[in-house]
């Protein structure tokens, strides 16, 4: 069976869901090859063998902790060359996207990013995305060289198959361009306890209508709750409520989880734009005439500093 290319996620061995999401998908379409770089990727195999790849690919090297994304670029282009695969899958974040991009060029085939789902066709991988605002689904191939595609976060379930998982490791030689911008200082982000917003199953997003950054505890006790991420529309970032990082929508981060509550949020379109490929979307407005209602499967007009405690409350109680 042909093999499928797939570049690993991973935080020093820790494999990230969206890597096991590509596994599942990659193996609709061929025998998945996974391709782990930089500190702990060996780490990485006995997960990656659990959830299909039949071949685990490492390099570990220096120049990928020090320097910007060219050097996984170029290891990514050397797996390409050894693999043959019949297409290549990465995770649809910002440092997937330029990777995916600049391999895409540097092997001269088509690029799909923010792919949705993915099946088998004829005549190479068929991708489904989400356009203008996801008013319109779309199918799409690549029709020259090896596809590289790179797919959004909660777009299949993970899926457990074991498999070899033989690890091999894989030959880099870096040219000058990987060393031409180097990283002089890294701050860690601090952490919440809450999962990243574009990977968590379930987000709960504030608005204008949370009136305040001291009111947004709210909508964090509900996230809380359901172990939810926290998300903010452009508005409330704008206001100075919550900080971007945090921001849903055109101009901040595309989500998919499978469930997104829509606190005291209008619906304008560009927030739909980057949440409305939701599973299951629950929007609460006191505004019963507010867009948002038109996208939701289900709503709740109300105010929010009313409704929000009682489900949290609601929620809390039958947890025990």
């Amino acid at each position: 069976m042909a093999e499928v290319l797939v570049f690993v996620d991973h935080v020093d061995g820790a494999v990230r869901k969206p890597t096991l999401e590509l596994l599942t998908l990659a193996r609709r379409i061929g025998e998945p090859v996974a391709l782990a770089v930089g500190a702990g990727a060996e780490q990485t195999a006995s997960v990656l063998a659990g959830h299909g790849a039949v071949r685990v690919l490492t390099v570990d090297a220096p120049e990928f902790a020090e320097y910007l994304v060219v050097p996984k670029v170029e290891a990514l282009q050397a797996a390409v060359e050894a693999v043959s695969p019949v297409a290549v899958l990465v995770p649809s974040s910002a440092e997937g996207k330029e990777i995916a991009a600049r391999v895409a060029v540097r092997i001269g085939s088509g690029l799909i990013t923010d792919a949705v789902d993915l099946e088998a066709g004829e005549q190479g991988p068929v991708a489904t995305q989400s356009a203008f605002a996801a008013s319109f689904t779309t199918k799409s191939r690549v029709s020259k060289g090896v596809p590289v595609i790179t797919v959004k976060p909660n777009s299949a379930a993970v899926e457990p198959a074991q498999a070899a998982g033989a690890v091999e490791a894989l030959s880099v030689s870096f040219s000058e361009r990987a060393t031409g911008t180097k990283v002089v200082a890294r701050t860690p982000r601090e952490s919440t306890g809450r999962p990243e917003l574009t990977e968590a199953a379930i987000v709960v997003s504030g608005g204008r209508g949370v009136n305040g950054a001291e009111n947004f505890a709210v909508i964090e006790a509900l996230a809380d709750s359901l172990g939810a991420a926290v998300g903010a529309s452009r508005a409330a970032v704008d206001a100075g409520w919550y900080p971007h990082t945090n921001q849903v929508g055109q101009t901040g981060k595309s989500v998919s989880p499978q469930l997104y509550i829509a606190s005291g949020i209008s619906g304008a379109i560009q927030h739909r734009a980057g949440m409305q490929t939701s599973k299951t979307i629950v929007a609460i407005n006191k505004d019963a005439e507010a867009p948002i209602f038109d996208l939701v499967d289900y709503g709740v007009v109300g105010d929010l500093f009313d409704v929000v405690p009682q489900l949290t409350e609601e929620i809390n109680t039958r947890k025990g």
